[in-house]
């Protein structure tokens, strides 16, 4: 049976194509595109790795300048991230139905929207970037720092925001494999820049032999612009790939219009609209908890900054199944197979919740060793390390609501699991980390943080087995 699985469910086109899928067969094609979407996500985790591990050398200072502002550009990036995603789960319904020149128009507009947008968003994160840091509690001595760390990424959001369409609208057309390619460039690409810019010239050993190493030496300056350097690299690509190479979906030749319709544009802010003040109030809810976190000192807010990305190589592997789920959600649901959405959707849920079960128990065990490679600092490493360790139990559950979130954005399904999310963390997470952290410090936090998530992986559970929302 797995080599069956192998050769006939490897191709998204069966689903368009009207043939049938049984359960191996859906299996099969879950587990083919999952695998290079989790492997992209892993790619990003790794970047953050990259910088908070060679941040991390420079002090407690420096680590705590990144970890204030993580929060705050999650809400940025995310809330650009959800705007395109209104024009690639409509690409994705385009691509079932067969209709190319429909999915081409889709990609066109949101081009045109993705760049309007994020330079709005760019213009209000840099008018505000100097005195964020103080309206977050931070300490002086770190606040210059994490100026210069935001500023840069947002600043470069509008080229994040083409790599987040372009990769969107290549995952719902079916292809997961150059996105994960790319992913893994950017990582690389990571790695090298930031070693040049954040270290100064120096001397390193190899293999016995005194090497000189160029190197710019502007530390958290540095690490931003590595990070940026590398995804600009790789957005050009990915856009270049989507624009001239995807089947049904390339530019190429296509000489549709640039202008905006209203058609394309309201199902977009519909479907994305819901996503965006989800995404805003979420990261709103993190920056109220990383307000909470700043006045328990620079350790805290280092540790807490570092296990959150420590902890996302546990949750990103679901991350990469929820984005298999949009696609294979959105493209069933576009072909008129309901019944076909719901069985995927079920099984995209199974599939993340075994898969974080066994990351969450790796993360337990290991969690000394995970926090050590991002900082040599030990109050911090072996506060992070705690951490993880209560947060290691909530991640089947929150497996659960990121995989059944991203079925539900495959059919347009937006606004319930918006609200959904809203409640559990503006309800549940704040309130308690707020009353536990007078108390309990950090670990008190965190230990909000996973009651929430298991009440949010609950209600997520609830809602794809008991409503009808493929339809």
């Amino acid at each position: 049976m797995a080599f069956n699985v192998f050769v006939v469910t490897t191709d998204i086109r069966f689903i368009r194509e009207g043939k049938p899928l049984s359960w191996s067969r859906r299996l099969g094609l879950t587990l083919s595109l999952s695998l290079p979407a989790m492997l992209a996500q892993l790619s990003g985790i790794a970047m953050q790795y990259i910088d908070a591990s060679m941040v991390g050398c420079l002090g407690a200072d420096a680590s705590a300048s990144i970890g204030l502002m993580s929060t705050s550009l999650w809400l940025f990036w995310g809330v650009c991230s959800a705007m395109t995603t209104g024009y690639s789960v409509q690409l994705a319904h385009k691509v079932g139905a067969n209709d190319s020149e429909g999915a081409r128009n889709v990609f066109l507009q949101g081009i045109v929207a993705s760049l309007l947008f994020s330079l709005a968003i760019t213009l209000l994160g840099v008018g505000i970037a100097w005195r964020l840091p103080h309206w977050l509690g931070g300490e002086e001595q770190i606040c210059g720092k994490a100026s210069l760390y935001f500023v840069v990424f947002v600043a470069a959001l509008p080229l994040l925001t083409l790599n987040y369409l372009a990769g969107g609208m290549l995952r719902c057309a079916g292809n997961m494999k150059v996105p994960s390619l790319l992913s893994g460039l950017m990582c690389a690409l990571d790695c090298v820049f930031n070693f040049l810019l954040i270290f100064p010239t120096r001397e390193i050993d190899v293999f016995g032999t005194a090497v000189t190493m160029p190197g710019a030496g502007i530390g958290v300056l540095g690490a931003a612009l590595g990070t940026v350097g590398a995804e600009a690299v790789c957005a050009a690509m990915m856009m270049w790939y989507a624009y001239r190479r995807q089947p049904d979906i390339r530019l190429a030749g296509y000489h549709g219009s640039w202008r905006l319709t209203r058609d394309v544009t309201r199902k977009a802010a519909g479907i994305a609209t819901p996503m965006t003040v989800e995404h805003a109030v979420i990261c709103g809810a993190q920056i109220a908890i990383t307000m909470i976190v700043a006045p328990l000192g620079v350790i805290a807010i280092a540790a807490n900054a570092f296990a959150v990305t420590a902890e996302s190589l546990c949750y990103m592997p679901g991350y990469g199944i929820g984005d298999a789920a949009t696609a294979l959600t959105g493209q069933s649901h576009g072909a008129g197979r309901f019944s076909l959405v719901r069985k995927f959707g079920y099984m995209s849920v199974g599939l993340g919740m075994a898969v974080m079960t066994v990351m969450g128990l790796l993360m337990y065990v290991f969690a000394d060793e995970i926090m050590m490679l991002i900082t040599p600092i030990e109050s911090i490493s072996s506060l992070g390390a705690e951490m993880l360790r209560i947060e290691a139990w909530a991640e089947p559950m929150f497996a659960a609501s990121i995989v059944a979130y991203g079925a539900f954005v495959g059919v347009g399904h937006t606004k319930w699991p918006a609200i959904m999310n809203f409640g559990s963390i503006w309800l549940v997470r704040v309130p308690l980390a707020w009353g536990m952290s007078q108390s309990m410090g950090l670990k008190g936090v965190w230990i909000a943080m996973c009651a929430e998530l298991t009440f949010r992986g609950t209600i997520f559970l609830l809602r794809l087995l008991l409503f009808r929302w493929w339809k």
